[in-house]
């Protein structure tokens, strides 16, 4: 069966077609700069170098046209016809309480995700442009929403409420939802079927460190706490995002710059975080580089971003009562081998011995703790992509 997932964003569009249930990738790609200038589809068919189509995209369902037409095409196609694709899988970043598990697309559940746009303001709209694009050009075929709050939904009462009142939860469901739960999930069972463990007898930490970063404990194989809160603003320092912030501040920014609840929500999303305190950039390769030549800023943007990180993994250790299992991913975690090692520096006490052989490691799967460590420390690069086709075959078999 063939499957294309799309993960759209506010002006780019990820994909990849695979063959399933062989989980063989045939094709992907990325849509990019949609309604900007500069938009092209960078595109990749397996075994072929990557080609990139410059052209004018001015909306995701044109986007989404063209990419279809080059899957075909003579030149860089990898299928005959469209009608070889047999499903579509969705990312979906915010399910609310509505869904706790990947949903066959109907009339309904796409109703539920307009409501729960007001959650997700700047994700579950172009998350929604994807499937509505795909209800126009592939009317009979079969879409899955695999939601990035989902895997989240074990979380016990105790650990997703604030502490508001209790009938601000009833009336608007403020509380804790999670996200990046497709990559905290597959990791997780990556990494068990990497050490060959089951994943209900271990205790973990996943540590989805990119742009957008969260931190998650399983327990159980279950989702127990994360870091991300009812938005994706919430928890840790990230690349443009704020992460944990006094309320309190919030509102004494707002009194002072005398500014709209938009403008501090921008301000939070947008310019806060690794950009925000460097003044450099919101990329840690830019902000290492300009640490390393001196900039102040820069330099404690690096050390505010592993510390939080390191107060999270060790916060997760006394809500799971141990920990078996630590493992990294994400850009900033599979592949930034500095900031790990700041970030692990001094756990040295939760029973991690680190091999200095093995933790230079970049995005591959690897084990970079030493044969004696009690916890186990892992690289696994993430794979949300597959997790959607999987979810999606189930599914629609």
């Amino acid at each position: 069966m063939k499957i294309i997932v799309l993960n759209c964003g506010s002006s780019s569009i990820k994909y990849q077609l695979f063959e399933m249930p062989a989980k063989y990738v045939i094709a992907k790609g990325l849509v990019d700069k949609i309604g900007l200038k500069g938009s092209a589809i960078i595109h990749e068919k397996t075994g072929s170098p990557s080609v990139k189509i410059e052209g004018e995209i001015l909306n995701h369902q044109q986007g989404i046209e063209y990419l279809l037409g080059i899957l075909i095409s003579k030149e860089y196609g990898s299928i005959s016809a469209i009608e070889e694709i047999e499903a579509v899988g969705h990312r979906v970043v915010h399910g609310a309480e509505e869904f706790s598990g990947s949903v066959l697309i109907t009339e309904e559940v796409t109703h539920a995700l307009e409501v729960s746009t007001e959650l997700a303001p700047l994700h579950n709209p172009p998350n929604l442009k994807g499937i509505y694009a795909m209800q126009q050009l592939l009317p009979d075929v079969k879409q899955v929403g695999v939601f990035d709050t989902a895997f989240h939904q074990t979380m016990p009462e105790h650990v997703y409420l604030y502490a508001v009142p209790y009938v601000l939860y009833e009336k608007y469901k403020i509380r804790r939802y999670g996200f990046h739960g497709t990559s905290h999930k597959y990791v997780a069972l990556r990494a068990c079927e990497i050490l060959g463990v089951e994943l209900h007898t271990q205790k973990i930490i996943t540590c989805h460190l990119g742009n957008g970063a969260s931190i998650t404990a399983i327990k159980e194989g279950k989702s127990f706490d994360t870091s991300m809160g009812m938005t994706p603003t919430e928890g840790l320092m990230m690349g443009t995002r704020s992460g944990d912030i006094d309320a309190g501040a919030l509102l004494h920014i707002a009194d002072k710059e005398e500014t709209s609840i938009g403008y501090t929500r921008t301000l939070l999303n947008k310019f806060s975080g690794v950009v925000g305190i460097s003044g450099v950039s919101s990329d840690m390769r830019d902000v290492e580089k300009a640490a390393k030549e001196g900039n102040h800023r820069a330099q404690v943007a690096l050390d505010m971003y592993a510390y939080r990180a390191k107060k999270y993994i060790g916060s997760y250790a006394a809500g799971l009562e141990g920990v078996d299992l630590i493992v990294f991913t994400g850009g900033i975690g599979e592949n930034d081998v500095e900031t790990r090692k700041n970030i692990l520096h001094g756990l040295d006490f939760l029973g991690i011995e680190i091999d200095p052989e093995k933790e230079n490691v970049r995005g591959k799967e690897a084990v970079i703790s030493t044969k004696r460590s009690k916890v186990k420390v892992m690289v696994v690069p993430t794979d949300e992509e597959l997790m959607i086709a999987n979810d999606t075959y189930e599914i629609v078999s």
